[in-house]
């Protein structure tokens, strides 16, 4: 707990909304998952029912939970936009505080906010924190809803599916409508995600995969009609990764054609991939096939070295998965897309091709690497 306070400490001493192009402290969300001892808090052990809005909403009784957005996104005049929104939900706790006052907490909410703007060759990237308390950041499910400040996602209709992003600052906005058109996708064992060997190394985690999205996007002062795909990830528990565990490598893929590939690929400190890493592949229909670590090769085809972080990320990769007859290339629409915030990762959006049964397939997706960043001198 001491050293997520610090963290924290870190956080809030350098946010103030835009990031700024010198890295204000070389912290890793590694950090953050591996935040100490949590005693009194919740442990995933076992796979749960998930009930539709409710279990949208928060989970208070577990340290963490984040609710993560990414969508590529297209306007009528062809110009491709890269989006992520996520807020996170930080518990101080197990129980409410006991002060009379409006201020009073015991949960921090975190928000990241990036957009790609592959035909202006730009990438912006902002962060804020605020304490659950007096109206500045919070969650429901019933109805759903998740904010922070004036950043929010509410859900409406059945079981909460058709959702309302709502996102703005410094030069970006969105104001998107996304849709699911495909049931929840329960990740793990039933939706259970174990991250390590120990009893309650785990989190729930399911994923809604294919968003029909449309909406506005304002960037630099001009405002675009967009519409595309995004992906919803809604995860929480009070886990911590193996001690050999140095970071993870997520793909999120979404094909033209209709089918969808996550993988989370655990990365060891010798260089091998963890046995909980895990994935699922969704056909059109939204029937799901498990992964499991060993089911998926990645295989890294570049590398790109960050000017603000020194940080060397993989750039280009090739997935093959065997069983499905599915190989595809990822190559990011702009090589700089790590979010220069308090939390340092490289989280972006990839352009897709390959084969599927020997036929041609292309798509988009996003890419998040964690882990590869170092303290600098002068910087932590």
């Amino acid at each position: 707990m001491q050293r997520f306070l610090l963290l924290l400490l870190i956080v809030l001493a350098g946010c103030g909304g835009a990031a700024q192009p010198e890295i204000r402290a070389s912290l890793d969300v590694i950090d953050a998952v591996n935040a100490g001892d949590a005693p009194g808090f919740a442990r995933a052990t076992a796979p749960r029912p998930f009930v539709f809005p409710a279990d949208h909403g928060p989970h208070p009784t577990y340290r963490t939970e984040w609710w993560y957005y990414t969508g590529n996104l297209t306007s009528a005049t062809g110009r491709h936009f890269g989006f992520q929104f996520t807020i996170f939900r930080q518990a101080l706790s197990p129980e409410p505080v006991q002060r009379a006052s409006d201020w009073a907490t015991h949960t921090m909410y975190l928000g990241h906010l990036a957009l790609t703007d592959v035909a202006g060759e730009q990438f912006y990237a902002y962060d804020r924190l605020s304490r659950g308390a007096a109206g500045l950041a919070g969650a429901t499910g019933e109805p759903f809803r998740v904010f922070l400040e004036d950043w929010s996602v509410t859900g409406s209709g059945p079981e909460g599916m058709q959702m309302h992003l709502r996102a703005a600052e410094g030069e970006i906005a969105l104001d998107l409508t996304l849709a699911s058109t495909k049931p929840p996708v329960l990740q793990g064992e039933q939706g259970l995600s174990r991250k390590g060997s120990e009893e309650g190394n785990a989190s729930y985690y399911y994923s809604l995969t294919r968003m029909a999205t449309s909406g506005t996007i304002r960037v630099a002062g001009q405002s675009y009609t967009v519409q595309g795909l995004s992906w919803m990830d809604h995860e929480f528990g009070t886990s911590a990764l193996d001690d050999d565990a140095v970071g993870w490598d997520w793909f999120a893929v979404q094909l033209d054609n209709g089918w969808d590939l996550m993988f989370a690929r655990i990365r060891q400190a010798d260089g091998s991939t963890s046995p909980f890493s895990h994935g699922s592949l969704i056909a059109p229909d939204g029937t799901t096939r498990h992964l499991d670590a060993d089911d998926l090769q990645i295989e890294a085809l570049d590398t790109w070295r960050s000017p603000h972080s020194g940080a060397t990320y993989p750039a280009r990769w090739r997935l093959t998965l065997p069983e499905a007859d599915l190989v595809l290339e990822l190559v990011p629409y702009l090589a700089d897309q790590e979010l220069p915030t308090n939390i340092i990762y490289w989280e972006g959006a990839v352009e897709i091709s390959g084969t599927q049964g020997g036929q041609p397939v292309q798509g988009s997706g996003y890419v998040e690497l964690t882990g590869y960043v170092t303290a600098q001198p002068g910087r932590f």
